[in-house]
């Protein structure tokens, strides 16, 4: 029992997890104004128009941000948090305002979750591809997703030895948000998820 509790556990958060991914590369990518036309785009459009074109006609976009793929991601995360509490063994109350608040907000920080790893990669991947491959296509895709959180801080620390050293600084930042700050708030909100007497 214990072990089919795990399986469906990594089943639901990772599926779950990946179309969230999905859904927030699709509402970055058209924030910055990044061309649909390269093959990483198109695969992302590819697996998520059955559900975002239908729905912006309920969801209208808020000028060049995609609020339809935004709050299918938020959705999604709601429902994955949903599920994950209907396979543990705890009777939960999920018909409470106080727990359906929770699991939302527990939705919204799973985005800022998924959003972080995303700039972490796409910082890496664009460190590494500076060094290994400068003219590699996918350079003004990762250009334009983190160029918006690079350029303050290249304002304050200036190149040292002529190497930019700021996205150090920036994936230090965000593991230290993830390990610190998400963890431990991911706990504390879904411990407000009331439990059956």
């Amino acid at each position: 029992m214990l072990t089919l509790h795990k399986a469906l556990n990594f089943l639901i958060r990772n599926i779950a997890e990946f179309f969230v991914l999905l859904l927030l590369v699709r509402f970055y990518l058209q924030a910055a104004r990044v061309s649909f036309r390269h093959p990483l785009a198109h695969f992302v459009l590819a697996l998520t128009n059955w559900i975002v074109l239908p729905l912006r006609r309920i969801i209208p976009a808020a000028g060049r941000f995609d609020t339809t793929s935004f709050v299918l991601a938020l959705v999604c995360a709601f429902l994955m948090h949903i599920l994950l509490l209907l396979i543990t063994p705890w009777p939960f109350i999920l018909t409470s305002p106080l727990s359906l608040a929770a699991l939302l907000l527990a939705a919204f920080v799973e985005l800022v979750k998924m959003s972080l790893y995303l700039l972490f990669a796409a910082i890496i991947g664009q460190a590494l591809m500076s060094w290994l491959s400068p003219i590699n296509p996918l350079m003004p895709i990762l250009n334009a997703l983190t160029t918006p959180f690079l350029r303050p801080l290249r304002r304050f620390i200036p190149p040292i030895g002529g190497i930019d050293i700021t996205p150090l600084v920036v994936v230090l930042l965000i593991q230290l948000v993830l390990n610190v700050l998400i963890g431990q708030l991911e706990i504390l909100i879904l411990q407000r998820v009331l439990i059956a007497a």
